[in-house]
């Protein structure tokens, strides 16, 4: 019997989404799950195992499923592991595909979770049809995935396309990486984040931001709070777009991308991010590419890019 359905899963900094998909890109469920709180990856595997084994039994069994596609931070796609990821609790490198077919008994993928959005959205999304794009996801940190010629960029060790560890500024902030000055330490969540902290402290600029219970402020409360017009929210996410832009603008000298699309939680902010991050992405770029690279919105539902990428994934194994 030809295997029709496939489980996705992307593991974030902050939380795990998952789903049952078929060939056609449909998600059939779907749920979630905080990513903290194990420090034990076999515990997060066990718990991970509890809510989608439910999942499995609803589409008829495990005999209906071809195998699972995992995206992750610093995922490895060439050995199956997650490697040295500064946003996830475990150290190290964590034998992740190993692990899941253990626990589940069934074949299992694992890849940088930006390359698993971009394949999603190559599929299903924005990027359908195109052969040259990036993709960048801006959550707890910032991801990439590089897609040129119509292939997914892996590079000889399988992490090429770290865009998020590019030093953006000297001894800048420290990255959870190790190193100091990295563009997700400015664009990302935790970015903005902490743009908007160094703001509240260095100025007196009235912000609605100020009545803020201490460690309730967040990225989505920053954009909220700039969509309603406070000003210092608004600096915050002008800043960000200015280093962003620059990033992106260097970005395209290496791969002349058709499109760039922005994906996560922090696109929410809409054209509040999107317009002065496409100003300074102009105002950098060389003009060889000057008007020619679109910056985009992700078209599909922030929970599910990365989940259909994943379980894309599936269907190129060999059976």
């Amino acid at each position: 019997m030809i295997q029709q359905l496939a489980v996705g899963i992307d593991i974030g900094g902050t939380n795990t989404v998952f789903g049952v998909v078929d060939r056609r890109g449909n998600l059939l469920f779907e749920n979630t799950m905080s990513t903290r709180g194990f420090e034990d990856v076999t515990l997060f595997v066990d718990a991970l195992y509890s809510r989608i084994a439910p999942l499995i039994d609803q589409v008829g069994g495990a005999e209906q499923i071809k195998g699972m596609g995992i995206g992750a931070p610093n995922g490895n796609f060439y050995n199956g592991t997650i490697e040295f990821a500064p946003n996830l609790p475990w150290k190290g490198v964590i034998p992740l595909s190993n692990l899941i077919k253990e626990r589940f008994g069934l074949q299992a993928v694992v890849t940088n979770d930006a390359n698993a959005a971009a394949i999603g959205e190559m599929t299903y999304g924005a990027a359908k049809g195109m052969k040259d794009f990036i993709m960048i996801t801006l959550g707890t940190g910032l991801g990439s995935g590089i897609v040129a010629n119509g292939q997914l960029i892996y590079g000889h060790d399988g992490f090429a396309g770290e865009l998020g560890h590019v030093i953006v500024e000297d001894e800048g902030r420290l990255c959870g990486c190790g190193r100091y000055g990295c563009l997700e330490t400015y664009a990302s969540a935790t970015g903005i984040l902490r743009t908007m902290e160094d703001l509240l402290k260095k100025k007196k600029t009235d912000s609605l931001l100020r009545t803020v219970p201490p460690g309730q402020l967040s990225a989505k409360t920053i954009c909220d709070a700039a969509i309603k017009g406070d000003k210092l929210a608004l600096e915050a996410v002008e800043f960000t777009a200015k280093i962003l832009g620059k990033a992106l603008a260097n970005a395209i000298a290496f791969t002349a991308p058709e499109a760039i699309i922005l994906f996560g939680g922090l696109t929410k902010a809409g054209d509040l991010l999107l317009i002065p991050t496409r100003k300074y992405m102009d105002r950098q770029v060389l003009k060889i590419w000057s008007g020619k690279v679109k910056l985009m919105q992700s078209q599909l539902k922030e929970s599910h890019a990365a989940i259909l990428g994943a379980s894309a994934l599936v269907w190129e194994m060999k059976d």
